[in-house]
């Protein structure tokens, strides 16, 4: 067994969870914030068997729409109050697949 965290852009959530749904997977949502764009993302935890994890991998990577946004660089890193606008390519995901010791559904 394995659980696999991805997160991904909120904007992309909803599509995805339903991909995995559709799929067959029981997916759960939770409501984090990126630590340098301060932008909302999901973190998606999806339980699955172990022969299921390329299956979930392919509907995350076929799902997650990758794009670019212009943003500028937080103050706190900088510490400038006029920092340039620049391009950042955001979207897809960032995926752990971690084995699971044990599993009970009570």
């Amino acid at each position: 067994m394995k659980v696999i965290l991805a997160i991904v852009q909120a904007e992309d959530a909803n599509h995805v969870i339903k991909k995995l749904v559709d799929d067959g997977h029981r997916v759960t949502r939770v409501a984090t914030t990126g630590g340098w764009l301060r932008r909302e993302n999901a973190t998606l935890l999806i339980g699955t068997a172990n022969d299921q994890v390329d299956r979930v991998l392919e509907i995350l990577k076929t799902t997650g729409q990758r794009r670019i946004i212009l943003t500028s660089i937080p103050m706190e890193y900088t510490g400038v109050t006029n920092a340039s606008v620049f391009e950042v390519e955001v979207g897809g995901a960032t995926v752990f697949v971690l084995d699971v010791a044990e599993y009970q559904r009570l």
